[in-house]
């Protein structure tokens, strides 16, 4: 079998190392399926080739390496590791530039010496992210709906529906800022903030995933979240719009990890992201609550679309 190993290090330094995924076909059965327990469902040589490519687009300087082929009658076993710095998007997920040290390994079967069948366990959406800084992204939030307990589908509640129930729900009205990666500071308006706990401190909030500062959230470690005070309606205008510099002539300051905070604020945190997870078009960040600032302000109010005072609850 030691030509088998030489054709599989072979084509595997062309693909994953050189870019040439067509080198792929030959070490493979025309029959070849690739199985993706990480995902649960089975594809083919076009999907395994189209990861190649994405994977080389993310992290540009890729390099992988065949750390040892072990073969046993038509099964077979591939251990691999690979190095990198993940500088473009993967899928939907901001680069961030940090870098990749991962290994992997492979299962599968051989029909007239070529693979017919593999086995990964390794899932590119979920584990290279987490090496790559992005801990605990996943898509568990991510599901399709499911029938009720007649069998029959279940109806979806419609987005006014959904918008009249929100328009009873009275929230605090929150800025979340960070620095970006040219030192720039970031910042966007948002009412899906909620604590978790007070041990360890722990506190989430949700953001869009086309926010201007969604990309800059991935490549920070912390981020600042800034509960705005009953006197700050224009800085809860500011941070609404789509202005591309939203901190011109605001007053800020530096938290200990550099994260924005907004002087004036009914209360200030600054926070290290622990976990990420997807939400459709939104991603939940969990957050670990590293300093604090309290002020003696009364905060804003949010509820059906209108800002009050949370002193007197009158309209601002």
């Amino acid at each position: 079998m030691s030509d088998f190993k030489d054709l599989v290090r072979s084509a595997w330094d062309a693909a994953w190392n050189q870019g040439d995924s067509d080198a792929l076909d030959e070490i493979v059965h025309a029959d070849y399926e690739l199985e993706n327990a990480g995902l649960g469902r089975t594809s083919g040589l076009a999907e395994l080739k189209r990861q190649v490519c994405d994977m080389r687009t993310s992290i540009p300087d890729l390099r992988t390496t065949v750390d040892k082929i072990v073969v046993d009658g038509d099964d077979f076993a591939l251990f691999w590791s690979a190095t990198g710095t993940f500088m473009n998007a993967f899928g939907d997920v901001p680069p961030t530039r940090r870098a990749l040290h991962t290994r992997g390994a492979v299962q599968g079967t051989l029909r007239d010496g070529r693979i017919i069948r593999e086995r990964v366990t390794w899932d590119p959406s979920v584990d290279m992210l987490s090496d790559l800084g992005v801990p605990g992204l996943g898509s568990a939030l991510d599901v399709p709906a499911s029938p009720n307990g007649a069998g029959q589908a279940v109806e979806m509640p419609s987005i006014e529906d959904l918008k009249e129930f929100n328009r009873k729900f009275v929230t605090g009205v929150t800025v979340v800022t960070t620095m970006d990666s040219a030192d720039r500071p970031r910042g966007l308006a948002v009412s899906a903030y909620m604590p978790i706990s007070l041990d360890p401190p722990l506190v989430a909030l949700c953001v869009q995933k086309t926010s201007s500062t969604y990309p800059s959230l991935f490549e920070s470690k912390h981020l600042g979240i800034n509960i705005i005070a009953n006197t700050q309606r224009a800085v809860i205008d500011r941070f609404a719009s789509k202005s591309d510099d939203k901190f011109a002539g605001l007053d800020w300051h530096a938290g200990p990890e550099g994260s924005p905070l907004i002087r004036g604020a009914a209360a200030s945190i600054e926070a290290e992201i622990k976990e990420r997870f997807r939400a459709k078009t939104h991603v939940l960040i969990v957050a670990q609550v590293t300093y604090l600032e309290v002020s003696s302000s009364d905060p804003m109010v949010y509820k059906a679309g209108k800002f009050y005072d949370g002193a007197t609850l009158e309209e601002i």
